[in-house]
């Protein structure tokens, strides 16, 4: 089971409140995008995009500044994750996984899992509300 130091909780703590949503507005249909584009880093931040917002599920776009991340959870869902840019640190039931550029992992339905600070990155996140698993 990997342990998160105090020094990472502290910064995960402190990262809750910098997650920025940008309009929640969807994505251009019908034309060309450059999907590591769609999103830019902000300094101490992680930044939200909406691509597509359905009942049946979501895609979204996100990037982290050095040092952040996202804070223990569990979603009734899967989940799949794919490295855009940069490299990622996923620790998913206490298994660190490290992603790098163009790598993806699926995070399981009722799994705990979080996002350890790493360096800059930024991932597409795809979740698909299938019905409780």
């Amino acid at each position: 089971m990997v342990k998160v130091t105090d020094k990472e909780a502290e910064t995960i703590r402190r990262n809750k409140t910098k997650i920025k949503k940008m309009e929640n507005v969807e994505l251009e249909k019908s034309i060309a995008h450059i999907t590591v584009e769609i999103i830019e880093y902000i300094p101490n931040s992680v930044v939200i995009k909406t691509i597509l917002k359905k009942s049946t599920g979501n895609i979204s776009v996100m990037s982290f500044d050095s040092g952040e991340g996202l804070t223990e959870k569990t979603t009734p869902f899967d989940t799949f994750a794919q490295i855009i840019d940069g490299q990622a640190e996923i620790v998913i039931n206490g298994k660190s996984n490290v992603l790098l550029t163009g790598e993806s992992i699926v995070i399981p339905a009722h799994a705990a899992n979080f996002v350890r600070p790493n360096g800059r990155f930024k991932m597409i996140l795809t979740v698909i509300k299938s019905g409780y698993e």
